[in-house]
């Protein structure tokens, strides 16, 4: 995939947004309904959210010290990598999403939840939006993050971005099925 590093930055701006404000509407819910699971096993809209605080945990601080360092000014076009664009699809939002199985330390069931995890998760996406105006003057292609499952896979900055705005995206559509 190939594409033009403003538009892609512009696509992840709009995204972002969209997601802020689906999570401001959430803010309207009573806990307990925001806390109710629709089906045993399946997570409650806060479960949603304080999975991707989890994971914003990780990648906005990794984002930030690898624009910070690095040496690679911005390219007109971004170039997908084959892992970094096979993720990113596979955390696209679909009528049919495949179940996907998380990692035990961002499993969020059962923890003790309030409206503060979609305060965070908002506070996270204004983040986000930051480090995508900083992106705008380093190499989405040449600037390599790594990854949360193993700090010896990097992928392309451009391709981080997408899976993590993605991923919100994903959770966003099941914290919002999650309320009926």
């Amino acid at each position: 995939m190939k594409i033009e590093s403003e538009v892609l930055i512009a696509d992840l701006i709009e995204r972002t947004k969209q997601v802020i404000n689906q999570a401001q509407g959430l803010l309207e819910y009573h806990e307990n309904r925001l806390n109710n699971r629709p089906t045993k096993g399946a997570w409650s809209a806060l479960e949603c959210l304080e999975h991707l605080n989890r994971y914003g945990d990780y990648y906005i601080p990794e984002i930030d010290r690898r624009i910070k360092t690095s040496k690679k000014s911005s390219d007109l076009n971004f170039r997908a990598g084959w892992l970094g664009n096979y993720f990113a699809k596979a955390m696209l939002p679909s009528k049919k999403m495949k179940k996907m199985n998380t990692f035990k330390d961002k499993n969020p069931i059962g923890s003790d939840l309030s409206k503060e995890t979609i305060g965070r998760f908002i506070a996270q996406q204004h983040q986000v939006l930051k480090l995508l105006g900083q992106a705008r003057y380093v190499s989405l292609t040449k600037t390599k993050t790594s990854i949360s499952i193993s700090t010896m896979v990097k992928l392309r900055l451009g391709d981080t971005f997408r899976i993590v705005i993605y991923h919100n995206e994903r959770h966003m559509v099941q914290a919002k099925k999650a309320l009926g």
